[in-house]
């Protein structure tokens, strides 16, 4: 399943416009489908400056340990405190209760243009 209204990068991960310059971003059901069952996850702080394409945060499965990567740059505005206690929720519900950080946008700005729509993320994935 490849939410039509949401934006993807090439690492896996989907951003969705909150409005007001703010961004959720989570991974993809494609990743959690490769990581496993998702034990630990590990998410940068409210307040928290990121940088476009540098790792936020870790994903831990049984089966690897994989880096989030940040798709904006930004300041994060609320994370998933319900992953610490349920990081399974990744599994049950990426585009869900498994999201992982919110960011503001410097510029109040949108979701940019050089993510991935839909389709291309579908030419990527190969589904």
């Amino acid at each position: 399943m490849i939410p039509e209204d949401l934006r993807y990068t090439d690492a896996h991960e989907w951003v969705r416009d909150l409005g007001d310059g703010v961004v959720r971003i989570g991974i993809t059901d494609h990743a959690q489908s490769q990581l496993g069952d998702v034990v630990f996850v590990q998410l940068p702080a409210v307040g928290d400056e990121v940088a476009a394409g540098a790792a936020v945060g870790e994903v831990e499965s049984t089966k690897s340990v994989s880096d989030i990567y940040a798709p904006v740059a930004g300041t994060v505005a609320a994370v998933n405190d319900a992953l610490e206690a349920n990081p399974e929720l990744v599994n049950s519900g990426p585009y869900e209760a498994g999201w992982m950080l919110d960011v503001r946008l410097p510029d109040g700005s949108g979701v940019p243009d050089d993510l991935l729509d839909a389709a291309a993320y579908r030419d990527l994935v190969g589904s």
